[in-house]
């Protein structure tokens, strides 16, 4: 029989987890990872068309056909980070766009007040779509995939109604020759420097602030969140304002480049985006995301059919190589969840192990 004084000699020895170093971590990252396969397929297509794709336009027009879905893709991450999903966001920027060019025909000219004015509407525009899904979403209870999916027939439809169906193409000059086409230095399209000013500032929100921690926290565990005080319901329709906010300010954006209202060219755009946050590293499940993530996975698809298009490849491939690279995402993505799931359940089992009272554990050992 075993004293009670004898150590635990059948006890597993337990090996203390070591904490990650800098390097392991950034290797450890699906968002390094994925960036990567980036790398890889850049080297690709340089090899295959080192002339067409290796030229400084070419990755230019690549950087200006991310940068619209960059916008809506930082709103997207804080979303999908809490664990929901907005369809709605390419019918919203359809929408804000719409509005925008409206109110700025109304009120005639050119200058720069006039665009300012339109960018304000179709900012708020998206903010009260996005403050609608939020508010559904939180507080009657509704699966965001229901109300967002909803909300993008809605937003599609009533742009359709105020504008017959018709493509408007009513923006101020000053704002197609300085937004949608100016450059920096002559280099540098201010169309890019905006959505990285957005991607900056999401990234700061979500990472460095209380905002970002509470969108993590929600997404993770949203009753535990609630039981430290965390007010998830206020949280979420913050998180879902914010993404129609995004889509808003998108919807100005893309009426400066192309001039154009493009109701029918966006019923792909929440598609690209969601499949970029996705493959970027951002867990459907919530609770995991980044930024960065978010702008390299937008990078793979339009790198993919930038190729495809200088190669003569039928841009039909892309679409199957995304939702390779999509499904690929997911499945590294539960992988990943199973391992931390089965970790967590190592840990606690060997820590009750060792935090039950003596006299338990003298009562087994006997």
């Amino acid at each position: 029989m075993t004293t009670a004084t004898e150590p635990d000699r059948d006890a597993a020895p337990v090996e203390e987890e070591k904490p990650k170093t800098t390097l392991q971590r950034l290797l450890g990252a699906q968002a390094f990872q994925i960036l990567g396969v980036l790398l890889i397929l850049i080297v690709l297509f340089s090899l295959a068309e080192p002339d067409a794709f290796l030229s400084v336009n070419n990755f230019r027009n690549v950087v200006v056909n991310v940068s619209i879905l960059a916008i809506i893709g930082v709103g997207m991450t804080f979303v999908i980070v809490t664990g929901g999903i907005d369809l709605s966001v390419g019918s919203v920027l359809v929408f804000s766009g719409v509005v925008a060019a409206k109110v700025m025909e109304a009120l005639g000219g050119q200058g720069v007040g006039v665009s300012i004015v339109g960018a304000l509407v179709a900012c708020g525009a998206g903010t009260l779509w996005g403050l609608f899904n939020g508010v559904v979403v939180a507080r009657l209870k509704v699966p965001p995939l229901i109300v967002t999916l909803g909300t993008l027939g809605m937003a599609l439809g009533a742009a359709q109604i105020l504008t017959g169906g018709i493509d408007l193409r009513g923006a101020p000059t000053v704002l197609t020759d300085t937004i949608g086409f100016g450059r920096l230095f002559g280099q540098i399209p201010y169309l890019s420097l905006i959505a990285l000013a957005v991607v900056v500032v999401g990234a700061v929100v979500l990472h460095r602030t209380r905002f970002g921690r509470y969108t993590y926290a929600v997404g993770s565990n949203g009753e535990a969140a609630r039981r430290v005080g965390v007010k998830a319901d206020r949280h979420l329709i913050l998180v879902y304002t914010l993404a129609g906010s995004c889509a808003g300010l998108a919807g100005i954006l893309n009426l400066a480049f192309f001039s154009s209202t493009t109701i029918a060219g966006q019923s792909n755009t929440a598609l690209n985006v969601i499949a970029g946050v996705v493959i970027g590293g951002t867990s459907l499940f919530g609770g995991i995301g980044t930024i960065a993530g978010t702008v390299i996975g937008l990078f793979i698809p339009a790198v993919l059919q930038n190729g495809f298009v200088i190669m003569g490849v039928q841009p039909f491939w892309q679409q199957v190589v995304v939702g390779a690279f999509l499904i690929a995402a997911v499945y590294v993505d539960q992988v990943r969840r199973a391992a931390a799931s089965r970790g967590a359940s190592a840990r606690r089992s060997s820590f009750s192990r060792f935090s039950r009272p003596r006299g338990a554990r003298r009562k087994e050992a006997q």
